[in-house]
């Protein structure tokens, strides 16, 4: 046919035959080439452009290849966080955490955003977001984010653009991030468009979309990258210890052998890829099998990324410590990796987010051995507050069935699979209610997680087989959101603790007689040289005395010492408060309002307020909650059995 005529024959593309219907694809195919187009190939469907701004990221595709090279680039992490349960106070603790101080350039708190205003109420934010299914968050990090002495005015062009681009207004707040090398911005948006119907994003938008507009309104402020600098960020890239776009490069134009040839059209590309080459030989990831031909490591990519994150974590430390003014050198800085799975004590540097779109954090603990040591502790909400200065035990998590387990799973095997209060009583006459009430609330919160273990109408529970090996998978999975426990020893800096009156540390470590102190350097000669000042107040003090050589203890030591810290205490709240200190003994019944806890040397304790007076006895996590709330219970040995509100009977807090 002329390239003006075009004659249709009527009837289906393989009405005459399958092989017809390839030759006319063809000739499509063939005439889309000539006409300087291009067949695009569709794959199946993965989902990936469902909800809005699918269309946009299409279209993103189509770009000026030689001009998506030039343009600046941007990093975009995002996640979709689910706000039912826990996740509302997750939200609230992220909010917070963007917020802290020193992420300004001033060193001042972050300060929240939004389309039209400088100052918006976090608060107010997550209240008008009760109910949502979830939200997003971004982060948004330009390459180039140094050259810009303000980041609101580009974030709010952005998201000016990304609503275009899925066709609603958007309901998001901004903080700006300028505490580390590559100022960045956290962008929280609600979950719902502007019809108040969940926002559902396509995930190429999110994956590349979101990216692409973030580049090319960099591009647009700060121009186009230049030769010049686009060689200069390849030279450096050359040398670095991650994995980098020079190695993506090398991967790609591996031949069938699996064997790299360095480019030698381009004499600068082939620079590049030599002297690349020859620091992946250095570190043991490229061998070179003759001249000019590499084969590469087979875990190239991901041991790369191990070290760079390693990197990465080296100068965290080494940043953190300097700014407290600890020296230590690189080999005593460590990644904890709970190989031993010994535990590390010692003071806490700092606390800080390793991952900040997942909400996973970290502490530098500067432990007794004279090894300041890096820990992953897993998601915020799942470790309180720790102030700087606080000595701590941490503990990998125990992924193990515990005890409690395996007396369900034991008296269950002998009861048809079938476990209750009644049936443990009757198996066990020794155990009483409340012991057998901890094994039912194991089991309840294994169900809200797993949903492993089911529970009839009358309470009785429905134990499998397998339930031990149910536990372990709950456990693990639990271990990947908490993978320690940090254990509080004492919220006192150490120096403070050598002349104060009141139960420490210190004390517990002298009069225990055992010491985990293995070192003589770092933070473990500081302990040893405060327990030396320590002994000489307690010899001051007529509770200790030196015999032959040897520190000798009063018997009565920590608990004169405790005394002293609570009466000093109370009195202080006795002020404050307008009431009189009632202390508790062992067999006394507390009962009032729990107004809130109280930070001690020797732990933690709560205020329990009645009409006429108030108390102090020791705290419990799982009275958090519980604060404003009344609450009764009675004083023993071990501690305090509770119960919430008015009631005088039925389950307790043990």
């Amino acid at each position: 046919m002329a390239a003006d005529e075009f004659r249709p024959k009527l009837g289906k593309i393989g009405s005459r035959g399958s092989k017809a219907g390839k030759r006319y694809a063809g000739q499509v195919r063939l005439a889309i080439n000539r006409a300087g187009g291009k067949v695009v190939r569709v794959g199946r469907f993965t989902g990936s452009r469902t909800g809005r701004g699918g269309a946009a990221t299409a279209l993103l595709r189509f770009r000026d290849r030689h001009a998506a090279f030039r343009q600046r680039r941007v990093v975009v992490k995002a996640r979709l966080v689910r706000l039912a349960g826990k996740g509302t106070d997750g939200a609230r603790a992220h909010l917070r955490y963007i917020q802290r101080d020193g992420v300004t350039r001033e060193g001042a708190p972050g300060e929240l955003y939004g389309p039209d205003k400088d100052h918006v109420d976090g608060k107010a934010f997550l209240d008008q977001a009760t109910g949502d299914r979830h939200q997003f968050r971004f982060i948004v990090a330009p390459e180039d984010g140094i050259e810009y002495e303000d980041l609101r005015p580009l974030t709010r062009r952005l998201m000016a653009q990304v609503e275009k681009d899925l066709g609603t207004r958007l309901d998001w707040v901004a903080v700006d991030h300028f505490n580390t090398g590559h100022p960045h911005t956290h962008i929280i948006v609600r979950g719902k468009d502007d019809r108040g119907e969940s926002l559902v994003i396509a995930r190429e938008y999110i994956s590349s979309g979101l990216r692409e507009r973030a580049a090319e309104l960099v591009s647009l402020d700060l121009g186009p990258r230049t030769d010049r600098e686009i060689e200069q960020r390849l030279r450096q890239e050359m040398e670095q210890e991650r994995f980098t776009s020079i190695d993506r490069q090398l991967q790609r134009i591996r031949d069938e052998d699996g064997l790299v040839l360095p480019e030698r059209r381009d004499a600068f590309r082939q620079t590049l890829h030599q002297g690349r080459l020859r620091k992946l030989e250095r570190m043991g990831l490229a061998h070179e099998i003759s001249p000019g031909r590499w084969r590469l490591d087979d875990e190239l990519e991901a041991t790369l990324r191990n070290i760079g994150e390693r990197g990465d974590i080296i100068k965290t430390m080494h940043h953190e410590l300097t700014g407290k003014g600890i020296a230590r050198s690189a080999a005593d800085c460590v990644v904890q990796d709970w190989q031993g799975g010994h535990p590390v004590v010692g003071r806490v540097v700092a606390r800080g987010l390793a991952d900040e779109i997942n909400d996973r954090h970290y502490l530098i603990v500067d432990g007794l051995d004279g090894k300041s040591r890096y820990i992953d502790i897993g998601k915020g909400e799942a470790t309180e507050p720790i102030p700087d200065g606080s000595i701590v035990r941490v503990t990998p998590r125990n992924t193990e069935p515990r005890q409690v387990d395996r007396t369900v799973a034991d008296i269950a095997e002998q009861n048809a699979g079938r476990y209750s209060i009644d049936i443990h009583l009757k198996h066990d006459p020794s155990a009483t209610e409340r012991f057998a009430e901890t094994h039912v609330r194991r089991l309840e919160a294994i169900r809200r997680v797993t949903g492993n273990v089911d529970r009839e109408p009358d309470g009785t529970w429905i134990v499998a087989p397998d339930h031990l090996e149910r536990v372990s998978e709950y456990e693990r999975q639990r271990a990947r959101t908490e993978p320690v426990v940090v254990d509080k020893l004492s919220p006192m800096p150490l120096e403070r603790q050598v002349s104060f009156d009141g139960a420490t540390w210190i004390d517990r470590e002298l009069e225990s007689g055992r010491s985990e102190i293995v070192s003589n350097s770092g933070f473990g000669g500081e302990v040893w040289e405060a327990q030396a000042r320590r002994r000489q107040w307690l010899i001051a003090q007529g509770l200790a005395q030196e015999k032959q050589g040897n520190i000798v203890y009063r018997t009565n030591m920590m608990s004169i010492l405790r005394q002293r810290e609570l009466t000093r205490v109370a009195g202080q709240l006795s002020q404050e408060l307008g009431l009189p200190y009632a202390e508790t003994r062992k067999g006394d019944r507390v009962e009032g309002t729990l107004r809130r806890s109280v930070e001690l040397a020797a732990g933690k304790y709560c205020v329990v307020e009645k009409s006429r007076e108030f108390t102090l006895v020791p705290w419990r996590p799982v009275l958090e909650r519980h604060i404003g709330r009344e609450v009764s219970g009675v004083v023993s040995g071990e501690g305090i059995s509770w119960s919430i509100g008015r009631q005088r009977s039925g389950p307790g807090i043990s």
